[in-house]
């Protein structure tokens, strides 16, 4: 399978901007190429490119302490990275939206990418996170809008995953 056209993401980049996420930080990945693209491209965008993953979950942190809303991007295998670092977010309440292209889901051919992927939900879950998961389009904006209100109104940690049926396995 191939990698899917992202259209969508255009709509959850400008949804994003319209809730007042002001930070995007994010580990280089395709499945984030749309919103990845979009943020550097815009002025009004803190687009951070980040060296390892745990960095975003403390500039969340920092955000939410500044005023500010923050949104990271990662792959699902670099979420395993983060675990120590999640105590941070439930420890001082802060709120947290992750969005993870997921591998080592639906049709995956690399075996590095299957053990994390098959983990990461119960791992995330595990550490008190909200585990919403996207396999179509039509799925995309509801789900979004209620992972922000989750975690910006109930200040939870929520992790929206963008299955490969969503956004195409890549080719190994």
């Amino acid at each position: 399978m191939a990698a899917k056209d992202q259209a969508w993401a255009h709509g959850v980049y400008d949804y994003l901007k319209q809730e007042g996420v002001t930070q995007i930080s994010y580990v280089p990945d395709a499945g984030h190429r749309v919103m990845i693209d979009k943020s550097l491209a815009d002025p009004d965008m803190h687009s951070i490119a980040l060296t390892t993953e745990e960095e975003g979950v403390a500039m969340a942190a920092g955000a939410w302490l500044g005023g500010e809303k923050h949104v990271m991007l990662m792959q699902s295998s670099g979420a395993g990275n983060c675990v120590n670092m999640f105590s941070l977010l439930r420890l001082g309440r802060f709120p947290f939206v992750t969005m993870l292209s997921m591998r080592g889901d639906f049709g995956e051919g690399n075996p590095w990418q299957m053990p994390m992927g098959v983990s990461i939900e119960r791992v995330l879950k595990a550490c008190e996170f909200v585990v919403l998961r996207i396999e179509s389009e039509e799925e995309v904006m509801p789900t979004m809008e209620a992972a922000m209100t989750m975690a910006y109104k109930s200040q939870q940690c929520v992790a929206v995953l963008l299955t490969q049926k969503l956004l195409g396995a890549k080719s190994f």
